[in-house]
């Protein structure tokens, strides 16, 4: 890659940076990907990653346009019809995709399946060039392009640099971008079960005390736990062996769990970051790069997605008028649009999370009070739902 240019540098081609480049190439644009480490080759034979996303019917809509879903079909994935939530057995709140007319909310997708069908469309694609393996060390502005070198010597210059490089970007700290963030009093455990039974279609969240624990089915005989507590009991669950933990597992997750064996099982903690700006003259944030989200709701990934579609479309119809398309007043209708709605998602997560960590009795009663509410509330639980799902 040494002294290369193009018109469009992503760095980072995961989830979200990698369905960027596929749709902007779509649209004629010369892009480059940087990327430290290409995804593994996909094994049927192994057991789930242990990270997976819950994503959307919007999401899963943009990916089918990318034509990427095929082959994430084609390797495994598992449809969610449900989502159940409750902290009281009598104050549960339903949410299904009948309601909608949907076949499916969504799907379970293992993060390294989707990483892995995004990588060989990107690979087969005329108008991507991968750099693998490549890290950015620095990144400087010149006239209307950006100059990026990377740890081995080579430099790149693009007429516009986006960063898709996750919660601690690169770039972002490069073109000296600010965040607005905090830690939550909060670990999240990520656990592969395999269930004496077929998990089903419902995904549920159950509300303890400590924190939600959650249940996310998968393929075959496999599921996902969530857990979410204190730091500390995370870090005590983290030095269990697998029949320590499912020992715990049995005593604090519901009856209707059944029997589950954990066979591997993953921490981080929780902490909310929005970026400062998401633009500057020739440079934009995408997904994690420009705001984390509590994943209470598991929007971390979908979130990231409308960003794509986003800036897809601005940058497109920037192109189709002539327009100078990496300019900051272009860049600047991805950031109006994106940056109130990541804002009320971000706040409305902030919200529940902060409802529901309180163990006063009467604030107790009302929250439930509320999870029936919503339960019956007919058409304004659909346009919550959809809002949701982004569509």
């Amino acid at each position: 890659m040494k002294n290369q240019t193009t018109e469009v540098a992503i760095v980072g081609g995961g989830m979200v940076g990698g369905a960027l480049a596929l749709g902007l190439a779509q649209q004629g644009f010369h892009v480059t990907v940087i990327e430290q480490h290409a995804p593994p080759a996909f094994d049927p034979t192994a057991q789930p990653d242990v990270r997976i996303s819950a994503i959307s019917a919007a999401s899963v809509a943009l990916l089918n346009r990318l034509g990427v879903w095929d082959s994430v079909l084609a390797m495994r994935c598992h449809p969610w019809q449900r989502l159940e939530t409750w902290e009281w057995e009598n104050a549960h709140v339903m949410f299904e995709a009948r309601e909608l007319g949907l076949a499916s909310l969504g799907y379970m997708v293992e993060n390294n399946v989707l990483q892995r069908a995004l990588w060989e469309a990107m690979e087969r694609h005329p108008q991507i060039t991968l750099s693998v393996p490549a890290a950015l060390n620095t990144l400087h502005a010149h006239n209307d392009s950006h100059e990026l070198t990377f740890d081995n010597g080579d430099t790149l210059t693009a007429t516009l640099v986006i960063g898709a490089d996750g919660a601690n970007s690169r770039v972002r700290q490069c073109a000296g971008i600010g965040v607005h963030a905090w830690q939550y009093q909060q670990s999240c455990m990520l656990i592969t079960v395999e269930c004496e039974n077929a998990p089903g279609e419902s995904t549920w969240q159950h509300f303890t005390p400590n924190g939600p624990h959650a249940f996310l089915p998968l393929f075959g005989y496999w599921a996902s736990l969530v857990w979410y507590d204190a730091p500390a009991r995370i870090r005590q669950l983290q030095s269990l062996n697998m029949v320590q933990l499912q020992q715990e597992i049995a005593k604090h997750f519901p009856a209707r769990l059944g029997r589950v064996m954990p066979v591997a099982a993953g921490a981080f903690p929780l902490t909310r970051r929005h970026a400062l700006q998401y633009v500057r003259p020739g440079l934009a944030l995408v997904g994690d790069a420009a705001h984390t989200i509590h994943p209470l709701a598991g929007q971390g990934v979908n979130l990231g997605y409308r960003d794509v579609e986003c800036l897809l479309d601005v940058l497109s119809r920037a192109r189709q008028r002539g327009e100078a398309w990496a300019s900051l007043p272009v860049l600047r209708r991805y950031q109006t649009r994106r940056m109130a709605d990541n804002y009320i998602m971000q706040s409305g997560m902030d919200l529940f999370h902060a409802g529901f960590s309180n163990t006063l009795g009467p604030v107790r009663v009302l929250r439930n009070i509320g999870l029936m509410a919503a339960d019956r509330a007919g058409v304004l639980k659909r346009q919550a739902l959809r809002y949701a799902l982004g569509l």
